[in-house]
């Protein structure tokens, strides 16, 4: 799950980096201001890679979709981006942990598989 989910954040970090480009040309929006909430989102998105295993890392990936749709307030575009990442986190949580359960399952496995082999009976 950890590269699937990580995979997603750092296609987000630039996305996110690339919308503030855009919210910039935004007359009534200062730099200081777009870059902060921007530099916040993108900080956020690497440091999520690193914690995503933990518990709450899932749920404060579900909260940086949510604020990543709601940016499209600012940068009309993002409504769609943001949704199209919320698609792609839901997919890299529900396939990777069914990778998860898989790799465990293969390992029990093998495990049972080796430990029947040097067990001669």
């Amino acid at each position: 799950m950890r590269t699937l989910c990580a995979s997603t954040l750092i296609g987000e970090f630039f996305v996110i980096g690339f919308a503030g480009l855009v919210a910039m040309k935004d007359p009534d929006l200062s730099m200081g201001t777009v870059w902060t909430v921007s530099g916040i989102a993108m900080f956020l998105c690497v440091a999520l890679c690193g914690v995503i295993t933990r518990p709450g890392g899932v749920v404060l990936g579900w909260a940086l979709q949510v604020a990543l749709i709601a940016s499209g307030l600012v940068v009309p575009t993002m409504y769609f981006l943001g949704a199209v990442f919320a698609a792609l986190w839901w997919a890299s949580v529900h396939y990777g942990r069914k990778i998860d359960e898989a790799k465990a399952r293969f390992a029990a496995q093998a495990e049972a598989s080796a430990a029947s082999a040097a067990d001669p009976a």
